[in-house]
């Protein structure tokens, strides 16, 4: 009988040469899988690199010119032209425009801007990728002049990558509408909705960075008639009231046209591109789209204080000017010489208290410190007998001197009015009453009332769940002055004081 012969054998009879050949087979099964997942990776690496390029390429057009009124240009390599309707506008492009020149571009994710006369505006960077708009960069740069502008799907999906530059500050959006107007001296923005974020250049403000500056900011929310100003002699933004360039900015109406002139000289304006011939008439036309406005609003201000009778508009009574404790420019040294309370701030501080504190090296000359604020400003005080206040004083009643308020909403912090306010100091029974009047039309009339006790050495104290204040006297009785906070059911009120004895 014949032995079958085995179908295989197992591993332990395998030749050499078999094994070998096993071997070598798994090996390219193997380098065959890595060599497609190679040359997967390099596509898509490809692919990406491709894109990149593709998005960063200066010669790129992201956005057209949709409306232009007078004299206005536009720079690109070396090349300076006359800019009109439908000119594509890239990456490096630089416009600007003539006493009565006025450009308003529609980029390519929606933004709108609007080069008002006598600027500049260089578009520096515009990323932008529709399936991926979260990733986005934008740069503008306003070298001098104003602008408005208007933000796209860019800034709104990619809010820290979008910055616009002046000479000496940055701007960072919140997803908004803001207007800017810059030189080489100041920068002074206003928000029509949403909100900024306004920085002076420093050591931690590149003007080479992205987005939005942390370091002396300042935001600036909408449903404010305040602006945010930034100049070379403060070391910090601060908040002043505007009118006239709100005013300004609502000339402009988002239409179909970007940021299109009043509806009653539309049809002239948009008919045709102004011509270089033009400049004139563009002018007259901007000082007529300025006026119908300026009209508008001051009407609209005013009306309150008329009565219409038939046909006829009789005037009431004009209305006292609202008052405003708050300064209008930050204190310097020579405004503290006499003073015997003063408020000081180290450089790296929050800018809120900015208008009522020094630098620390003048608030501290010839002055003891008293008390602090939770953003770190200390009240320094002459002592010349030490912290000791005169013995003969009984209930001393002072006047508001100054004063600056603030209304943190937990979304944004704006700049109140304080019309007015009372301080009484009861030396008798060592204690302490005041009042202060603020304003501000996110909150209506807010009265901060509060009552605390006079602690040795002239102290103001008060804390409570919802309240704080802390202060000082000057030791011969003529000055006052503290910090304050209130909670409030929605958000909260802060602020700093300086008061003089009646």
């Amino acid at each position: 009988m014949k032995t079958p012969i085995p179908r295989s054998q197992p591993d332990s009879a395998k030749t050499p040469r078999s094994l070998w050949l096993g071997g070598a087979a798994a090996w390219m099964r193997g380098f065959s899988l890595s060599l497609a997942a190679l040359l997967l990776s390099l596509s898509s690496s490809y692919a990406t690199a491709q894109a990149d390029k593709s998005i960063q390429n200066p010669l790129r057009t992201v956005g057209e010119v949709s409306l232009v009124l007078g004299r206005a240009y536009l720079e690109r390599g070396g090349d300076r032209d006359l800019i009109e309707a439908g000119s594509e506008i890239k990456v490096g492009d630089r416009v600007s425009t003539e006493s009565g020149g006025h450009v308003h571009v529609r980029f390519v994710d929606d933004a709108l801007v609007s080069v008002r006369p006598s600027s500049t505006l260089e578009v520096v960077r515009y990323d932008y990728d529709a399936a991926k708009p979260e990733k986005s960069t934008i740069k503008f740069e306003l070298s001098e002049g104003e602008a408005r502008a208007i933000s796209g799907d860019a800034a709104k999906s990619a809010r820290d990558r979008f910055r616009m530059n002046t000479p000496i500050a940055a701007i960072g959006v919140r997803g908004t509408d803001f207007v800017v107007s810059a030189n080489s001296r100041s920068t002074r923005a206003l928000v029509n909705e949403g909100s900024i974020v306004v920085a002076p250049f420093s050591s931690e403000c590149s003007i080479e960075a992205f987005g939005p500056c942390a370091v002396d900011a300042v935001e600036l929310t909408q449903n404010t008639l305040q602006a945010v100003e930034v100049d070379q002699t403060a070391s910090a933004p601060r908040l002043v009231a505007n009118i006239a360039e709100r005013a300004s900015s609502l000339a402009e109406n988002d239409t179909a046209t970007g940021l299109a002139i009043p509806a009653e000289i539309a049809s002239t304006a948009n008919s045709s591109p102004v011509s270089s011939d033009s400049a004139d008439a563009a002018s007259s036309t901007d000082v007529y789209v300025e006026s119908v406005v300026n009209e508008k609003v001051t009407a609209e201000v005013v009306e309150a204080s008329q009565t219409i009778i038939g046909n006829s508009i009789e005037p009431d009574v004009i209305p006292e000017p609202l008052i405003d404790f708050t300064p209008s420019l930050a204190l310097v040294a020579a405004d503290t010489s006499e003073s015997q309370l003063v408020w000081g701030r180290f450089s790296e501080s929050s800018a809120a208290e900015s208008l009522l504190a020094v630098d620390l090296e003048t608030a501290r000359n010839n002055r003891e410190v008293t008390v602090s604020s939770p953003s770190g400003a200390m009240l320094y005080r002459s002592e010349p007998n030490g912290a000791r206040v005169d013995r003969n004083l009984s209930v001393v009643r002072f006047d508001l001197s100054a004063a600056q308020a603030f209304y943190d909403s937990g979304s944004g912090v704006v700049a109140m009015r304080v019309g007015g306010g009372d301080l009484e100091l009861n030396f008798i029974d060592r204690a302490f009453a005041t009042t202060l009047n603020l304003d501000h039309v996110a909150t209506g009339e807010i009265d901060f009332v509060a009552s605390g006790a006079i602690a040795d050495g002239g102290y103001l104290r008060l804390r409570t769940d919802t309240q704080r204040v802390s202060g000082a006297v000057a030791t011969d009785g003529s000055e006052a002055s503290y910090y304050f906070e209130q909670i409030l059911d929605s958000g909260s009120i802060n602020g700093f004081t300086l008061w003089g004895a009646q």
